[in-house]
């Protein structure tokens, strides 16, 4: 069994955010996303991926097709395939995002 400490996962970029994956298999990935303030993932579109965001800690605007809020520690929301989607760090303060995608793009 593969025992992972989230801790080891925070790593942060100082130009853009930076994507630590955690586990990945050839059915699925899960990384965690960190963002220093100001920092963005641009909206995007997978055609055939589902993807989970579930925030850890601060928060961010969170964009799903065309609807955007903010979500915090605690909270999280699915982007289905072929749904636009993206995270700002809008905040002064940091943020960490567990992201789950299947099937792996790979």
């Amino acid at each position: 069994m593969k025992v992972v400490t989230l801790a080891d996962f925070q790593q942060f970029g100082s130009e853009k955010m930076k994507k630590n994956n955690v586990f990945q298999t050839e059915r699925f990935f899960c990384d965690m996303y960190c963002f220093e303030p100001g920092q963005d993932q641009k909206g995007h579109v997978h055609g055939h991926q589902d993807k989970v965001y579930i925030v850890l800690e601060g928060q961010g605007m969170f964009q799903v097709g065309t609807e955007q809020r903010v979500l915090v520690a605690g909270q999280g929301t699915l982007a289905p395939a072929g749904e636009a989607h993206g995270v700002k760090n809008h905040t002064d303060g940091r943020l960490k995002v567990l992201v789950f995608v299947a099937p792996n793009p790979g």
